[in-house]
C-alpha cells in the first residue's frame, strides 16, 4: 500500500504561492470579459471529474432559462412558482404527447388537455404549463400557486386577530376571572391562528422547492428528447401532504386513472 507523500515547509508555501497567482490571474480573465468557452469549461471539469456531456448540458440549461416574474408571496412566504424555458427546437406532436405523459407522471395526476392554434397547455388546479411558438422553435411555461395553505395562512390570522380582539375588549370592559370561558375561548382562538400561520410558513418552503425542482427536471427531460441526449430523471421523493399541493385537497394525490376533468381551485 502506497504512503500518500508529505510536503515540507517551503515546499508547502510555494504551491500556496503557485495556486495564488494562478487563481489571481484566471479571475483578472474573467474580469476582462473574456470568460471561458464551453470547451475550457469541460477540460476544467474532467480535470475535477465532471463528464463533459453534463457541463455541455448544464450550459445549454444556462442558456435556456429565461428571467422568472417574482413569486408571489402572502405574509412573507412564497405562495407561487413560476419557470419560463426556451425548448430547442419546435416542440413536434409527439413530443408534446410525451411531456403530457411526463406532466402527468411527476405530478401524479390527469390533468386537462387543451390547445389554441399554435398554443398547447397543461392544467391540474392551479397549475397551468403552456406551450407556446417564440422565433426559434417553443417556449414552454410553468406556474402554479399553492391555494391551499395560503387559505390556512389567511383563516390563521383571522383567528388570530379575532383572539387578541376579544382579549383586548375583555381586558378593558371585563373581568377575566368573572369571562373565564370567553377568555379561554379567546385564547384559543388566538393559538390555533398561530398554529394555523406557523404550519403554513413551514410547509411552504418545501413545496416551492419541490415544485421548482420538479418543474425543471420536466423542462430538462423534454429538451434532452428533443436533442435526443440521455435524461435526466428527479429522484423519487415522498408524497408531500394534501395541503401541501397546488391541487384542491379533495383530489390532491388522486390516482390518474379516476380523474376525468378539470380540477376547481
Amino acid at each position: 500500500m502506497s504512503v500518500e507523500r508529505r510536503y515540507s515547509e517551503q515546499e508547502i508555501t510555494r504551491i500556496f504561492k503557485q495556486a495564488t497567482r494562478a487563481q489571481e490571474a484566471a479571475q483578472r480573465q474573467l474580469s476582462d470579459g473574456q470568460g471561458l468557452t464551453l470547451t475550457e469549461l469541460q477540460e476544467i471539469g474532467n480535470e475535477a471529474g465532471i463528464t463533459s456531456e453534463f457541463i455541455a448540458r448544464a450550459a445549454a440549461a444556462m442558456d435556456r432559462n429565461l428571467p422568472s416574474p417574482p413569486a408571489k408571496t402572502y405574509l412573507g412566504s412564497t405562495v407561487s412558482v413560476q419557470r419560463t424555458v426556451e425548448l430547442p427546437g419546435a416542440l413536434s406532436d409527439g413530443q408534446w404527447d410525451r411531456l403530457v405523459v411526463d406532466l402527468r407522471e411527476t405530478f401524479n395526476a390527469a390533468g386537462v388537455v387543451g390547445r389554441e392554434g399554435s398554443l398547447r397547455q397543461w392544467r391540474n388546479g392551479n397549475l397551468h404549463v403552456l406551450v407556446e411558438p417564440t422565433e426559434s422553435g417553443h417556449r414552454l411555461s410553468f406556474r402554479t400557486l399553492n391555494e391551499n395553505l395560503r387559505m390556512v395562512m389567511g383563516a390563521g390570522l383571522g383567528a388570530f386577530l379575532m383572539g387578541m380582539f376579544l382579549i383586548l375588549m375583555l381586558a378593558v370592559t371585563g373581568d377575566f376571572a368573572v369571562e373565564l370561558a370567553t377568555t379561554m375561548a379567546a385564547s384559543a382562538f388566538a393559538a390555533a391562528g398561530l398554529g394555523g400561520i406557523g404550519y403554513a410558513t413551514y410547509r411552504l418552503p418545501r413545496w416551492a422547492k419541490l415544485r421548482a425542482q420538479q418543474m425543471e427536471a420536466i423542462a430538462s427531460r423534454a429538451a434532452a428528447r428533443m436533442a435526443d441526449l440521455p435524461a435526466t430523471h428527479l429522484p423519487a421523493s415522498d408524497s408531500p401532504a394534501a395541503s401541501d399541493l397546488d391541487l384542491p385537497v379533495a383530489t390532491a394525490g388522486a390516482s390518474p386513472k379516476r380523474r376525468s376533468g378539470p380540477s376547481r381551485a
